[in-house]
Formats: C-alpha cells, sequence, structure tokens
C-alpha cells in the first residue's frame, strides 16, 4: 500500500481505532498505528498532535459550529427553542449516522483517565461556546451559563440514553424525551 494515497488522515484513524479497540489505548503506541496504516511517524504527527487527537481531533469545529449555529438563528427566536433546534441538528447530523463509533468511542474513553479528562475539557469548550453565542444574542452572563450548561448536560444525558438503548429510538427523540422530563422535574 502506497503511503503516498491521499486518504492517510482516514487510514491513520481507521488503524488507530481498530488498535484501540484490539489492545486498548493506553498500550498502542504511534509507531503500531502508522505501521498499520502503512506510513510514517512523521505523517501521524502531520495530521494528530498525538493519539487522542486520533479520538478528538473533529471537536476542535464545534466553536465555531455553535457561533454559525447562534448568528444563523432568527434575532427573534426563543433560547429554548434554539437549544432543542440546535441538538436535533447537531445529533441529526453528528451522532445519529455514527451510533455504532460513538458506542466504540465511549467504551475506550472509560478504560482510560486521560481521555475522560479530555472528555470533559471538550464538554467544557462546547459549554463556553454556547455561553458565548448566548452572551453576543444579548442574554446576561448568568441566564447565558445556566442556559450554556442545561444544553450540555441535556446533551450528555441523551446520548447515555441513546447510545445505551436497544431500541431504534432516534437520538433527536430522546433529547425532546429529556429536556420534557428536566422540564417536569424542576417544576
Amino acid at each position: 500500500m502506497s503511503r503516498w494515497r491521499p486518504d492517510a488522515r482516514e487510514r491513520l484513524r481507521q488503524a488507530a481505532l481498530e488498535l484501540f479497540a484490539e489492545q486498548g489505548f493506553a498500550a498502542t503506541t504511534v509507531p503500531e498505528i502508522t505501521a498499520r496504516a502503512g506510513l510514517t511517524t512523521r505523517t501521524f504527527f502531520r495530521h494528530f498532535a498525538d493519539k487522542r487527537e486520533v479520538l478528538y481531533a473533529d471537536d476542535a469545529e464545534v466553536p465555531a459550529m455553535v457561533a454559525r449555529m447562534m448568528a444563523e438563528a432568527p434575532p427573534a427566536a426563543e433560547p429554548l427553542a434554539l437549544i432543542v433546534e440546535g441538538l436535533r441538528t447537531v445529533a441529526e447530523t453528528r451522532f445519529e449516522p455514527r451510533k455504532a463509533a460513538l458506542q466504540a468511542r465511549r467504551e475506550l474513553v472509560r478504560t482510560d483517565a486521560g481521555l475522560q479528562e479530555r472528555d470533559l475539557r471538550k464538554r467544557a469548550v462546547m459549554s463556553e461556546a454556547i455561553r458565548e453565542g448566548f452572551r453576543a444574542r444579548g442574554l446576561e452572563t448568568a441566564r447565558a451559563a445556566l442556559l450554556a450548561e442545561t444544553c450540555v448536560t441535556l446533551i450528555n444525558v441523551s446520548l447515555i440514553e441513546w447510545l445505551d438503548g436497544d431500541d431504534d429510538r432516534r437520538l433527536s427523540d430522546i433529547i425532546v424525551e429529556t429536556l420534557a422530563t428536566l422540564r417536569a422535574s424542576l417544576s
């Protein structure tokens, strides 16, 4: 297999995921990943800062995506409507098509404290992006922070329900159900 094929990043990602599943995250080395992908270690580091980035590289686009969604929303849209519509869009475009991969990633994260820490950082970055989006829309700081944290909690609780479920429910439907449960719990 030629190392000059244009799909190096995806080959590296696939090799890493296979090795992580076979021998665990901590036991997998970058040279093993590159050997399986038929590429060099140098090529790996052109695409990823470290092996954790194989799992989290796509998360770097989340703040820009949130900012874009907030900016494109109608000015009069209610904050909760923005959250539900935003989460529905993200569920349908980023999560629904990748359920099996997300289940595997979650199991991998559970096995490594460093990945768990990185996962918490990802949530914090998402919360900050949402908070800043609401602040840019004119909401006061405390309300923007509460809505952002609620949004992150809503998606995380819904993801757990969806990934643990053995039924065919859609994540976007679970998000709506989880929000209804939250509303009932606060009443």
